[in-house]
């Protein structure tokens, strides 16, 4: 299995997912959309994974590869590719299939709990998750869902947590992936240093990516948890 990966930024990458992808000896081809390189024939591949990123997809007048990408999602998706999208990736779905991508009133940031929906228990990717899911957020934007959209998980500041689309294409808007190495990236991006120092404070910045570095056990194993029922979901459906 090869699937293409989208990254936005240096320091979002798979992470624990991509922990997992190498278990399971899963190609990964890397695209650093932010650094001009070109996306590649969906076709080629056998899924997408679309990750984080600090702009909104509502920026294209300052990042114009935004408009593509989400053409791209969109063909992929409606030609029956396996996608996953977290964080930016998720919204990125959303806004591909046709739905409001909007600032929430606050930001949602900080180790928080996501409750699953009845729905989302049964699903055979969301429903993979343990209770209580911890989640890390980051992020000041949200969605609507898209037509025909099945919301799996939700919190008490932004309701659409993650949702699918068809049989194959998921969308979570927390991030699990995160490692300590992540962290470390991340605390020395000035911009996002300035974005937490912004939300929480300096002090409480700093403790949000402590807690952070102390939670990336109990996170990560939710992540390959959750990767690995989307790979044997999309596996089981190439089989048919």
């Amino acid at each position: 299995m090869e699937l293409v990966v989208l990254q936005h930024l240096f320091c979002e990458g798979p992470g624990a997912f991509g922990d997992e992808l190498d278990q399971r000896g899963v190609g990964q081809t890397v695209v650093e959309i932010d650094e001009g390189q070109p996306l590649p024939d969906w076709r080629d591949f056998d899924g997408i994974v679309a990750m984080g990123g600090p702009m909104s997809v509502n920026d294209e007048p300052e990042f114009p590869w935004l408009a593509d990408e989400k053409r791209w999602i969109a063909d992929a998706v409606a030609g029956g590719k396996p996608f996953f999208g977290a964080c930016l990736g998720v919204q990125m779905l959303a806004s591909a299939l046709g739905a409001a991508v909007y600032p929430l009133d606050q930001p949602e940031v900080g180790l928080l709990e996501v409750s699953r929906t009845g729905a989302g228990r049964a699903d055979p990717v969301i429903g993979a998750l343990e209770d209580p899911l911890l989640t890390l957020q980051w992020h000041g934007d949200t969605f609507d869902l898209p037509d025909g959209a099945v919301l799996l998980a939700s919190s008490p500041a932004a309701p659409h947590q993650a949702f699918r689309v068809g049989e194959v294409a998921y969308g979570i808007q927390f991030h699990l992936e995160v490692t300590p190495e992540m962290v470390r990236q991340w605390s020395a991006v000035p911009e996002y240093g300035a974005a937490l120092s912004a939300t929480l404070g300096e002090e409480g910045g700093e403790a949000f990516l402590a807690d952070a570095v102390r939670a990336h056990g109990e996170l990560g194993a939710q992540a390959r948890r959750l990767i690995g029922a989307w790979l044997d979901l999309i596996g089981s459906h190439s089989s048919r």
